[in-house]
């Protein structure tokens, strides 16, 4: 049907186009999904103790695993056995048509000498930049994959800086007395000198004209590896594995396609600095399924690029089909952002829980991105135990904790209309049906930008219980159907500003609210409540700061 309206209108405005789109997606209109085409290996295994390794957590097996890795490829492909015992490794390589398999008693532990790991080209948060070798890596390769129930472990609290806020005083005292250095106020631990200088810098290691790696030598230890990244490769599985510990984030793959990530264990400390659990940037045909996640940032992420950097790229990550998954710690469940300016689209997220997570569905950008994330279909998720927003769509991100630390202050957004450019960001097109919450600071969150309202958002059967319902900032077609909320401390239960063509047909308060709706902004028109039911409701509406009443039209 998509396609259909798409040649029909082919020379009918954009706005149009998209309205049609968001039409035909209410109604259950879909694209196609991906089929994730898969890796396959020659029978062939080799063993690394065949090329010299020592399982004994003391000899550096950096050569022998990367001799066998080549060995296996240059004879047309197989599997190579990480057997019971503790590897010690640097950097290991992937070569096509490998599988590195890590056996369920064997640990591959990455060496805590950054010397072993040289400065290479690479790419941090979306740009291009100089980095540390990552642990595990590979680029322009086919019929790749990493397997077993072994573990693989990035030594990463070797590398990362640690906030004081985030320990307690005895970790806190711990990890002082091991060494590394302070920074001048005391609040965050460096392993070392060079690590410190680097965080002292604006955007250290990223790469400008004339700059080579001899330049940023002096800050090398703060330049941290991803632990696992695969760049413009084609067919990729990475299976069963534990991963976990990494310097930076997890799981990295970047321009690839064909990539299926399946019963995989992702961990970080909680703390742990950039400590993502997988981070899919410019990729396209991804099935991510029966993982489990507990990390120390966003836990399964969409990417495409950073500013100026996405947008020449120009890759979105497309055909995505994430399901059954659990999140555990993480500042977001399913993540989009917020390094999103090559774009997302035609992404399902189905069958998953969040339990613990900072924020459940967390779609973030800001001003200068640029970039268009649409089409986004989420069905059946589960969340417990959200100290953020259940749902959130913020297109004010600005790098910090999702949730603020016990006495931490932030000021407030300065709202100003800007004019609409290639850095204006756009968030359009989610459909999320079927969410139950259980615990949360507020229900429903969406903000958008006076130039660039977030739009044709439709969200039906949903129930949350938090301490607060909804807040709309700045928002356009949004349809909430069969919403029920219980919450303990929202006034007003609902609160819309500057937002049109907003429709709530079927919303239940479970508990007596002091006052309903409010709706703020001179801007705010055409919003329609339907089949609402709020018993002992003091009061149904409320407008301020120069909102019309008749922007309100209210059936109980």
């Amino acid at each position: 049907m998509i396609n259909t309206i798409a040649k029909r209108y082919a020379k009918l405005p954009l706005t149009f186009l998209t309205g049609l789109l968001s039409i035909a997606i209410s109604y259950g209109q879909e694209p196609t999904r991906p089929t994730i085409k898969q890796v396959s290996f020659p029978k062939d295994t080799l063993h690394i103790t065949d090329y010299g390794a020592k399982g004994d957590g003391q000899q550096l097996n950096t050569e022998a695993i990367n001799n066998a890795i080549t060995a296996c490829s240059e004879k047309g492909g197989g599997v190579v056995v990480v057997p019971a015992g503790l590897w010690v490794s640097g950097p290991i390589v992937m070569k096509n048509n490998v599988n590195l398999h890590v056996s369920r008693e064997a640990v591959l532990l990455f060496s805590e000498d950054f010397n072993q790991y040289k400065l290479v080209e690479s790419n941090w948060e979306g740009e291009p930049a100089w980095r540390n070798q990552n642990p595990i890596s590979g680029k322009n390769l086919e019929n790749i994959a990493i397997t077993g129930s072994g573990v693989i472990d990035g030594n990463g609290g070797a590398w990362r800086m640690v906030k004081r806020s985030k320990m307690t005083e005895t970790q806190w005292k711990n990890l002082v007395s091991q060494g590394g250095v302070l920074n001048e106020n005391k609040s965050i631990w460096y392993p070392t000198e060079g690590s410190l200088r680097g965080a002292q810098q604006k955007k250290a290691g990223i790469m400008r004209p004339g700059t080579t790696a001899a330049d940023f030598q002096d800050v090398k230890d703060f330049l941290r590896p991803n632990l696992l990244v695969f760049t413009q490769c084609k067919r990729i599985l990475i299976a069963d594995v534990t991963i976990q510990n990494s310097p930076a984030w997890n799981l990295h793959p970047l321009m690839c396609e064909d990539l299926t990530l399946r019963n995989v264990s992702v961990r970080n400390p909680w703390y742990a600095q950039n400590g993502d659990g997988v981070d899919i940037e410019s990729c396209r045909n991804v099935l991510v399924e029966d993982c489990t996640f507990d990390v120390g940032d966003d836990g399964i992420c969409i990417k495409s690029g950073r500013d100026k950097a996405g947008r020449d790229r120009g890759m979105p990550t497309e055909n995505v089909i994430i399901r059954n998954n659990v999140v555990y710690h993480a500042h977001g469940g399913f993540v989009i952002g917020s390094e999103m300016s090559g774009g997302a689209r035609n992404i399902w997220v189905e069958d998953c829980s969040f339990i613990g997570t900072d924020i459940g569905l967390r779609f973030k950008t800001t001003r200068g991105r640029g970039g268009l994330v649409e089409n986004i279909f989420i069905n059946n998720i589960n969340m417990f135990d959200i100290p953020g927003e259940a749902i959130l769509f913020d297109m004010y991100y600005a790098a910090v904790d999702p949730v603020p630390l016990v006495g931490e202050e932030r000021s407030d957004i300065e709202t100003r209309r800007l004019p609409v450019t290639e850095e204006t960001p756009r968030f359009q097109n989610f459909v999320i049906r079927n969410v139950q919450v259980h615990g949360a600071d507020k229900g429903l969150f969406i903000r958008g930008l006076p130039e660039m309202h977030i739009q044709h958002i439709h969200l039906e059967d949903i129930h949350i219980k938090a301490k607060k319902g909804i807040e709309l900032i700045e928002a356009t077609n949004v349809q909430l159907k069969n919403i029920s909320l219980t919450v303990s401390s929202s006034n007003p239960l609902i609160q819309l500003d500057n937002s049109t063509n907003i429709t709530i047909d079927g919303l239940t308060a479970e508990k007596p609210v002091d006052l309903f709706v409010n709706v703020s902004g001179k801007a705010s028109r055409n919003i329609q409540l339907t089949r609402v039911k709020a018993d002992a409701t003091k009061k149904w509406s409320q407008f301020t700061n120069q909102a019309d009443q008749s922007a309100l039209t209210l059936k109980k």
